[in-house]
């Protein structure tokens, strides 16, 4: 009976099994291969670890992975957001539920309207300039200046990511025993003494949680924002790891040089989430 379970259990997964596998496992594996091609989609010539040593080398992939660490910048700034959201609808004050749709809506938008949003906002002719005007201010060129562009695209990361990881941290929170606040409010703890001995504290592996998805967006989720905002420029400045991949798999004659880059990033985000959670497990035994 046992093992006639066990073989129906398996019938039921292998549909599933081979939709993942010929829509997830070979993609991924055909692009391992063509790492070591020098391929333009037709032919393919074997040239070994040749895409993977030029990228090493290779000035443009330094100065892009030097642009992703740019953006980490925005991590603790919609972490910060989120969090205070979070507290204040935690606390349940006038009109909270209206707000806790209001700042979910933003993660409805797709990436695209998002950064069509800002980049309309912040154009030539757009709502800020127009704004400054009215205070006498010359219209600014935000997507020329490469630090306007950054500035604004972790503006766009914030303003798109706050309310989702709120809703997250506010899951974290409800979870807390209401009594425990209650016996800390009867011995005189006061609003700021239970968020840092109480509140925080108990969020902790909701935080790590939240820090680790924000780091990983930064390095393999940023090519929506920039190719509608800024499509990488001027010149390199805000190009993102992600989007070089792009550039390098279908604005050349190369695809096999993209796909190296993609199987680097790959290895250096399974390292990173590798990192990330041993340090959590760290402070978790700590």
């Amino acid at each position: 009976m046992m093992r006639q379970s066990k073989l129906i259990g398996t019938l039921a997964v292998l549909p599933a099994f081979f939709i993942v596998a010929g829509f997830m496992a070979f993609p991924v594996m055909f692009a391992l291969y063509i790492s070591f091609t020098k391929t333009n989609g037709l032919t393919y010539d074997w040239i070994w670890f040749k895409n993977y040593t030029d990228i090493f080398v290779d000035p443009i992939v330094h100065q892009v992975f030097l642009n992703n660490f740019k953006f980490i910048i925005s991590v603790p700034l919609v972490i910060f957001t989120a969090l205070i959201t979070a507290i204040l609808l935690f606390e349940r004050f006038r009109g909270w539920k209206f707000f806790r749709v209001i700042f979910f809506l933003p993660n409805v938008l797709s990436v695209a309207v998002i950064g069509l949003i800002f980049r309309n906002a912040f154009g030539y002719d757009g709502a800020v300039n127009q704004f400054l005007g009215l205070f006498g201010v010359e219209p600014i060129q935000f997507f020329i200046d490469a630090n306007y562009s950054i500035f604004i695209i972790i503006l766009a990361l914030i303003w798109s990511g706050f309310g989702y990881q709120s809703l997250l941290l506010l899951a974290g929170l409800t979870s807390i025993n209401p009594a425990v606040f209650e016996a800390a409010a009867i011995d005189g703890a006061g609003w700021w003494r239970r968020l840092w001995s109480i509140t925080l504290p108990n969020i902790r592996k909701v935080l790590g949680f939240v820090f680790i998805i924000n780091i990983l967006y930064t390095f393999a989720s940023l090519f929506g924002f920039v190719f509608v905002m800024t499509a990488g420029g001027p010149g390199y400045e805000t190009t993102t790891i992600d989007f070089l991949v792009y550039l390098r798999a279908f604005s050349s004659n190369n695809l096999g040089s993209g796909a190296a880059l993609a199987v680097v990033l790959f290895i250096f985000i399974g390292l990173l989430t590798l990192v990330q959670n041993r340090v959590f497990r760290l402070q978790k035994e700590d």
